[in-house]
């Protein structure tokens, strides 16, 4: 078995001029775990300033992909180049309980006083600067979550790393979530790496979807739709039928 190669991608060269340069490359990337192959042979990249979702049912590799890509885990074997400045947001916020909000945000990046100045622009950007001398504890499950944003965003990564993010927040926290994600990746254009069970979170914050199964991507798709976008659009709603398509569901199971 071939060893993985693992390189970073430079920021500063485009591949092509016309081009933003790549953030993340794959080529012919599998992991197995014992007899079990849960990628096999993916290929893939993604250029700075591109948003992309994965989409599958559990057990496909989605979960498995951004942990290579987050270099958590390795590649059984294949080429991963990634950009040098990665971060991750999971699903939970994993704040540590006993440092100020302030200080989750720089852990691990800055110190002295301009570690508490990048920690207040951070926070500034998700409306949170009221909290930077809380305690997590006291936070809201949406507000966590939004400190957790802001700390990888704080280092200004190449590549941004979601893992379902917003699945544990209710409703209308992640109506706002949403907004303001799409908010803050235009305004610092990394590449960015959504796995996401949702099909219409996909949709409104992705400019292009992937569909993985049987060890690798069986769909890839832009999406055509311009921002913001509507869920009651006829255009939204016929991307949503094919995805779901491609996932398997049928529109008896959706109605039911």
């Amino acid at each position: 078995m071939s060893s993985p190669n693992l390189a970073r991608l430079d920021r500063a060269k485009p591949d092509l001029a016309d081009e933003a340069p790549l953030a993340l490359d794959l080529r012919g990337v599998r992991r197995a775990f014992g007899a079990r192959t849960v990628l096999d042979g993916v290929d893939l990249a993604v250029r700075h300033g591109e948003f992309v979702s994965l989409l599958g049912p559990s057990g496909t590799g989605k979960t498995t992909l951004l942990r290579i890509l987050a270099g958590l885990d390795r590649a059984s074997a294949g080429e991963v180049r990634v950009a040098a400045r990665r971060s991750v947001v999971f699903q939970e916020p994993r704040l540590v309980p006993a440092m100020r909000v302030w200080r989750n945000v720089v852990l691990g990046h800055a110190r002295g006083r301009a570690a508490r100045r990048r920690a207040e622009a951070a926070l500034a950007e998700v409306d949170l600067t009221h909290h930077a001398e809380a305690w997590p504890r006291t936070l809201s499950g949406g507000e966590a979550q939004r400190v957790a944003l802001a700390r990888a965003l704080a280092t200004e990564p190449g590549l941004l790393l979601l893992d379902e993010p917003f699945a544990a927040l209710d409703a209308l926290t992640r109506i706002r979530m949403h907004a303001l994600v799409d908010q803050l990746c235009e305004r610092h254009r990394p590449a960015v790496v959504l796995v996401t069970h949702d099909v219409d979170e996909a949709i409104l914050l992705s400019d292009r979807i992937l569909v993985l199964a049987g060890g690798g991507i069986r769909f890839d798709a832009r999406i055509p739709l311009r921002r913001p976008r509507q869920r009651l659009d006829q255009a939204f709603a016929a991307l949503r039928a094919r995805l779901l398509a491609e996932l398997g569901v049928a529109p008896t199971d959706v109605a039911a």
